[in-house]
């Protein structure tokens, strides 16, 4: 039999400063459809100050996982979305981070909303590419890695237009890794239910 949503285990995705509501609207939406987890809006945190990388004008994504999984039940997945840049110590930008089987990860609006030329690109276009790196990021914290396959969900995404080349699926090797992995998340997220 298949689990009930409550059964599911639970993303918690938490707008962090003023984010779009049909951006967090959509994420959640596309974890349930796709990932087939359970998602809960969290109110508004503000932004993420503690992360700002001085000099750089951007927010460290480690920090904000960190904060955002330290008081986060066990059984509980945690997605910040903000809509300003990201980067790591080592990498200039980054559109999402995620702990590989881990609790948390983080995603960003700032760099999803332009062409590789600067110009905006429409509210769909916008949102498809945020359902495509939420997935993405998700999927790592769910135990998988970047995968080679052409359009597939886990490839490396460089640029903006490599995302919009990506379909809205995982390669078969990825799915059924997904596959695997999201029922020995269920077990265990069933296991720790009282």
């Amino acid at each position: 039999m298949a689990p009930t949503m409550e059964d599911r285990p639970l993303v918690q995705v938490v707008p962090l400063g003023r984010v779009d509501e049909t951006a967090v609207n959509v994420t959640a939406a596309h974890l349930q459809a796709v990932l087939d987890l359970n998602t809960q809006i969290l109110s508004a945190r503000p932004v993420p100050d503690y992360a700002l990388v001085p000099g750089r004008h951007q927010y460290n994504a480690l920090s904000i996982i960190d904060a955002l999984t330290r008081d986060a039940p066990p059984s509980v997945l945690r997605l910040g979305l903000l809509r300003q840049d990201l980067c790591l110590p080592i990498m200039s930008f980054v559109y999402g981070e995620a702990q590989i089987e881990g609790q948390g990860a983080v995603v960003s609006l700032y760099r999803l909303g332009t062409t590789e030329d600067g110009r905006p690109v429409s509210p769909d276009q916008l949102y498809d590419r945020l359902a495509k790196i939420t997935l993405h990021e998700m999927a790592h914290v769910l135990g998988l890695i970047h995968c080679r396959a052409p359009g597939c969900l886990m490839r490396f995404s460089p640029n903006p237009g490599h995302i919009d080349r990506m379909d809205m699926i995982f390669c078969p090797d990825c799915s059924m890794e997904l596959v695997r992995r999201r029922t020995r998340l269920f077990r265990n997220y069933l296991a720790s239910e009282p």
